[in-house]
């Protein structure tokens, strides 16, 4: 018998985003509500996006 192959985990690839590179990126947290106490510079930050360290990197590229 072969081996099973590893199934996609849905909602990790929901938040997660591959590059052409092979890195990967995620939204930061803190950007989805109660967003009009935060000063502009908070929301600016939390929408942009981050790189995942080369450790979880390793660790998630199976999953997707």
């Amino acid at each position: 018998m072969g081996k099973n192959k590893i199934k996609t985990h849905k909602g990790t690839k929901k938040v997660l985003n591959i590059r052409q590179s092979g890195s990967i990126t995620k939204l930061n947290t803190g950007n989805n509500h109660m967003t009009g106490k935060k000063t502009p510079a908070q929301s600016k930050k939390a929408g942009a996006k981050s790189n995942l360290s080369k450790s979880d990197l390793k660790r998630l590229k199976n999953v997707i």
